[in-house]
């Protein structure tokens, strides 16, 4: 296999306190690799400013002028985390490279990690997933919260590895691959991992966070959760099927319960409390499951909409 063109993506929302160190050590890490005839040296950077408040766009700009190997988009407001990560593997596989790695701008995933990439992409993979090996950089809370993101994606049908975020690469292949993909909401990590191409992993370190605050929360998560089970798996929707039948047949339990009472004890049944009880808990059961429904229902009316994913305001190649 020929030596690849490089292209690292990287999305931005408000990061002026650190992108600029971000993109100095990844040309470090360029030029160790390009030393070591792993990568080409028109391997290039692609940043994307996801409608930052802050001096970001105007740093990428300014790297754009110092090195034209640095190069990036703007959008016109800010449309997420996820949109901004397909925004530079669209961009990119425009541009052309041979593969592309994405890293998030605080540079938490260990960026010497990328020679490992190329390896296993030297070896014949599309798709390297990256595995960081512990959570000791997080809160308590953060690292409760993860745990619990994974578990419930996997469980509920949209499978992906623990601890694996977005520090991965694709190769050309796999871009071309999503290419064919149009749903508006595309949950990344479920479809890499799920595509079928054929895929290798690789396990890092993570650094504490050198500047500036972490942009995800349990909130951001939670959308995640929410986008990513509604978009790879229909497993709620057949647990509120068999919910709602045994309910249905514990409904009918108790109502032959009461029949029998009354026809042969001469006893009505009584007792205002459990009736209180028993309509608040099923009420409540009722809403759980309308609001899971009402969340596929929204994904399909995004997806009806057919609204583009992102809109461009600046472009720099």
């Amino acid at each position: 296999m020929k030596i690849p063109q490089l292209a690292v993506i990287i999305p931005c929302y408000n990061e002026e306190l650190c992108i600029e160190s971000t993109v100095s050590k990844l040309f470090e890490v360029f030029k160790y690799l390009i030393d070591k005839n792993k990568i080409k040296a028109d391997s290039y950077i692609y940043l994307i400013d996801d409608g930052s408040t802050d001096s970001t766009w105007s740093i990428i700009a300014q790297l754009h002028n110092n090195d034209s190997r640095v190069k990036g988009l703007k959008f016109i407001r800010n449309y997420g985390n996820q949109k901004a990560l397909i925004a530079g593997l669209e961009s990119v596989n425009q541009i052309g490279c041979d593969c592309v790695v994405s890293i998030d701008a605080d540079l938490q995933q260990d960026e010497w990690a990328i020679e490992k990439f190329i390896d296993k992409y030297m070896e014949g993979y599309d798709i390297v997933s990256g595995i960081r090996n512990d959570r000791n950089t997080d809160s308590f809370f953060k690292r409760s919260s993860a745990i619990l993101f994974y578990r419930t994606m996997n469980i509920l049908g949209a499978k992906i590895p623990m601890n694996h975020s977005d520090y991965r690469l694709v190769s050309k292949r796999g871009l071309n691959v999503m290419e064919q993909y149009h749903e508006k909401a595309l949950f990344l990590r479920g479809f890499f991992h799920e595509v079928g191409l054929k895929t290798a992993y690789v396990h890092f370190d993570v650094k504490p966070r050198a500047a500036g605050v972490s942009k995800f929360n349990f909130m951001s998560l939670t959308a995640l959760a929410l986008n990513g089970i509604t978009s790879f798996s229909v497993v709620p929707l057949r647990f509120i099927a068999v919910l709602g039948f045994f309910m249905a047949l514990f409904g009918f339990a108790a109502g032959v319960e009461a029949v029998v009472e009354k026809l042969l004890y001469n006893n009505s049944p009584n007792g205002m409390a459990t009736t209180i009880i028993l309509l608040c808990v099923f009420g409540g059961t009722q809403l759980f499951c309308l609001g899971i429904i009402g969340e596929y229902v929204g994904q399909v009316y995004r997806e009806v909409k057919a609204r583009p994913r992102y809109i461009k305001d600046i472009e720099l190649k």
